[in-house]
């Protein structure tokens, strides 16, 4: 039985990807469930995060957003049976990669699957449907009548915010990266109050917005990262498409709450004395919050039903690319892992 793993190298910055064989699973005991994997979504991995919890190995498992079916439960197991289909995320620590035909799991990381959602449809949704939740109701609390800006609405977890804020019945703004992404947000239904294309550079994100609103600027920002320089300052890559933080700051309404994906952000005193005039709050958006905090285990099982429950309904409807057989999962993860793709990439067992 194989899996797929990667390695770093001393500078841990390039990243080899290969598949090895795995030796039989151990007899699944007190809380674990023994999976057979039908579908594991593709995410780029956080390897700073991984060296900064000192967890050193040799050969890091990949793969992590899985939907599958129970083959055997521990002793101590109380929420599944064999049989049972579900769907969850693998912890940062797991031994065992996702993108293996059999897997080990606490019981603690899964949910039962909807009988009417797919395989690839629930593996695909699980961890942008987290994080939409994560941004949009524990970090910016969002409610009915707010106005919500979210950049990059056509990426995947994009997509999956937008309908979360529009099932809010929040009014939501977003921006487009170039003419394919702002024609396929125009479609979304119900409608964007605005789209704002930056693929040329000439658009002003802070002026659009304030626009819309009135003069009032939005009460809700989730970036998908900003430029924290000036342009002579600033990697070539950020040039184009990002606000600068400066943009960020101005369209916030009074109280507003700016959610940053941004882990390195800087603010100087006169970001931080606007801000407090404006009464307004920042936060940061990491994915690996939950897993990070056993005392949230509750609140995280919540979010994970919640999802399952809203792409059962046709509430979050994905974008997925089309399922890969395990055997191209290597080339495909060297491609997620440059942040290359748009839509969600999933392997179908």
């Amino acid at each position: 039985m194989k899996g797929l793993y990667f390695q770093q190298n001393s500078t841990n910055e390039e990243m080899t990807f290969l598949f090895q064989e795995r030796e039989n699973l151990p007899l699944t005991e007190d809380n674990f469930v023994k999976l057979q994997v039908k579908a594991c979504a593709l995410s780029q991995i956080n390897t700073k995060l991984l060296t900064e919890m000192k967890m050193k190995k040799d050969f890091f498992p990949v793969g992590r957003e899985i939907a599958g079916t129970v083959l055997d439960v521990g002793n101590k197991v109380s929420f599944f049976q064999p049989d049972d289909e579900v769907v969850g995320i693998l912890p940062l620590d797991s031994e065992d990669p996702g993108l293996c035909e059999i897997v080990r799991v606490h019981e603690h990381y899964l949910v039962h699957k909807p009988e009417k959602v797919t395989w690839t449809e629930a593996a695909g949704t699980i961890r942008d449907g987290v994080r939409a939740y994560t941004a949009l109701h524990y970090l910016s609390h969002l409610s009915p009548g707010k106005s919500v800006l979210i950049m990059d609405g056509a990426s995947a977890f994009g997509t999956i915010a937008i309908q979360l804020a529009h099932h809010r019945g929040a009014k939501v703004i977003s921006t487009a990266c170039s003419l394919e992404d702002k024609q396929c947000l125009e479609r979304l239904r119900p409608s964007i109050a605005r789209v704002i294309d930056v693929s040329n550079g000439k658009v002003h994100v802070a002026e659009s917005c304030l626009e819309e609103t009135g003069g009032l600027g939005v009460d809700i920002v989730l970036d998908a990262g900003v430029r924290l320089y000036n342009k002579d300052d600033e990697p070539a890559v950020k040039l184009q498409l990002l606000p600068h933080k400066h943009d960020i700051i101005t369209l916030l309404g009074v109280g507003g709450h700016w959610v940053t994906t941004e882990e390195n952000l800087q603010l100087d005193p006169p970001d931080s004395h606007c801000l407090f005039l404006k009464g307004a709050t920042v936060a940061f958006l990491n994915d690996e919050v939950w897993n990070l905090s056993n005392v949230q285990q509750g609140k995280y099982l919540c979010i994970l039903k919640d999802v399952m429950e809203k792409l059962s309904t046709g509430i979050f409807r994905p974008q997925l690319d089309e399922p890969i057989p395990l055997y191209e999962a290597k080339v495909s993860m060297e491609v997620v892992q440059k942040n290359q793709g748009r839509k969600k990439q999933v392997v179908q067992f």
